[in-house]
């Protein structure tokens, strides 16, 4: 007879459904696995052996054969020992067979029976609250699962021994609590730190309100990176359907510490030195990269000429899109990435082009060849570009008097509710953000006056504007208009849109 335990494998963000099929055969004794596993799930069988014999079972000298079905599809991770220990322990009847008809079963097995916690639990969970089963999973992640919400039925225990006594009705394991990372435990650099600079200010705001791109260039230590690390302390927090989408994504990569989830939008800063596969995922088990782990939140790209020309404009579709697609010979992944870029960068090689009584000894040179490493493409998906001079001794030498983080917060999500409630009176709930509109609705809800539009027309035929720049000169303006509390865009919003476009175009 042929034992069935339920499991998942996960293809990008989605949990698959698999079945773990044992059967225990008369035979020369043998252990078969098959069923596409890794060398992970391979490697399951001597776990899944020792932690039997630790918790007071042995494997019985026959002919063993697990098959995870679908056979054609490629299975990963650690997360087949439970199943394969619970289908294994079921016909053997250590277990009834019908107790894990109702289960989804994930966990990594320890050489003496106990549970680790394994990657993906929300993303199963999720599913198993789907198809109206319940989740046996490690102690450690059940925290995490509890997200689910739902009546599903969480069984988190610390051991094999333990799930057994709880099958047995000997030991009731306790349901799991979700757990909040509070916005007390880390507080997050302030606004009011910042000396001067009150252009750079004024355009982390804009960039901040409407989801837009920004790239800052500058000599070094002026505070380019100093801006982008306040840019958390006055982005609105993330709203439930955000924070699901996010925890999934931090589900699959490892990173939800202790199952706790937290508002607060994620701002991923990778080295310049990282790779495609880093930046935008990939790899032998094609796992999420920075763009997506910044899914719904900031990802900063310092010294941005640095980075391998190929690796930035791998970021082109990701920006233009909000999904990373990547395809294998025999998958094909897809990861949200809906990301607000911000990158900063010096003027040039040397770091000062362009500062006063500085003069770079390959000239013009110099400048140009650097700048050149970053792509037209890439910055055309650049909504904001401003420079940001070298802070004066006079600046540095006054009290802070500076904006605190709070009060632009307070503005910044004024103006994002007006966008959301704009979209949704014309029928795109789901767009969030001006940067986040399409072409042609970004023209449905923008409505220059007559003055305004004389001017964007004469500004996009002199220097040229493509149809992307184009509508991105309309997303900001429309944000400029929003924070001023105007339904219409005026004149003004559309001179300081057209000035952070063509600041980009000239320089």
């Amino acid at each position: 007879m042929i034992t069935r335990v339920h499991t998942v494998a996960f293809q990008g963000i989605e949990a698959v459904p698999v079945d773990v099929q044992v059967q225990i055969a008369p035979g020369a004794p043998k252990f078969f696995l098959v069923g596409l596993p890794d060398k992970a799930v391979k490697e399951s069988g001597e776990r899944v052996r020792a932690a039997l014999t630790a918790s007071g079972l042995g494997l019985p000298p026959k002919r063993i054969t697990i098959n995870l079905a679908p056979a054609d599809l490629p299975k990963e991770g650690s997360h087949y020992d439970l199943p394969i220990a619970l289908g294994l322990m079921a016909a053997m009847g250590a277990i009834p067979r019908d107790a894990l008809d109702d289960f989804i079963a994930l966990g990594e097995l320890g050489l003496d029976g106990h549970l680790a916690a394994v990657n993906g639990i929300l993303p199963a969970a999720i599913a198993a609250n789907g198809c109206d089963k319940g989740l046996i999973c490690p102690a450690a992640s059940g925290a995490e699962a509890a997200w689910a919400g739902g009546d599903l039925d969480i069984v988190a225990v610390e051991s094999l021994l333990a799930l057994v006594n709880h099958l047995a009705g000997h030991q009731i394991a306790p349901r799991p609590q979700p757990r909040r990372l509070g916005p007390e435990t880390t507080a997050l650099p302030d606004m009011a730190d910042v000396r001067g600079q009150q252009v750079a200010r004024r355009a982390l705001e804009v960039a901040a309100a409407g989801g837009h791109n920004m790239l800052m260039v500058g000599p070094p230590g002026a505070g380019k990176s100093m801006l982008a690390a306040r840019l958390p302390s006055i982005l609105p927090p993330l709203d439930p359907r955000e924070l699901l989408d996010v925890s999934i994504i931090q589900s699959i990569a490892g990173e939800l510490s202790g199952g706790a989830l937290s508002e607060r939008r994620p701002f991923r800063a990778p080295h310049h030195s990282a790779s495609m596969a880093a930046l935008v995922g990939g790899g032998i088990k094609v796992r999420p990269g920075e763009v997506s782990l910044a899914h719904n939140g900031v990802l900063f790209l310092d010294e941005l000429p640095e980075f391998s020309p190929q690796v930035l404009d791998s970021l082109r579709q990701p920006l233009e899109s909000g999904q990373t697609v990547i395809a294998r010979a025999n998958a094909r992944v897809s990861y949200p990435s809906r990301v607000q870029l911000i990158a900063a960068m010096n003027p040039c090689k040397c770091g000062m082009a362009g500062t006063p009584g500085h003069i770079c000894k390959r000239g013009a040179a110099c400048a140009d060849d650097y700048q050149a490493r970053v792509s037209g493409p890439f910055l055309d998906r650049v909504d904001i570009r401003i420079d940001v001079p070298a802070v004066g001794a006079a600046d540095m030498i006054a009290p802070a008097t500076g904006e605190a983080s709070a009060s632009i917060a307070e503005r910044v999500a004024s103006a994002r509710r007006r966008q959301r409630q704009r979209f949704e009176a014309v029928g795109y709930p789901g767009t969030a953000t001006n940067a986040a509109a399409s072409a042609s609705l970004i023209e449905q809800v923008v409505s220059p006056d007559a003055e305004s539009q004389t001017l964007l027309l004469q500004a996009a035929e002199r220097f040229n504007l493509s149809a992307r720049a184009y509508h991105r000169v309309l997303k900001v303006a429309r944000t400029l208009a929003d924070l001023a509390d105007s339904e219409r865009v005026l004149r003004p919003h559309i001179a300081e849109a057209l000035s952070y476009r063509l600041n980009m175009a000239m320089g």
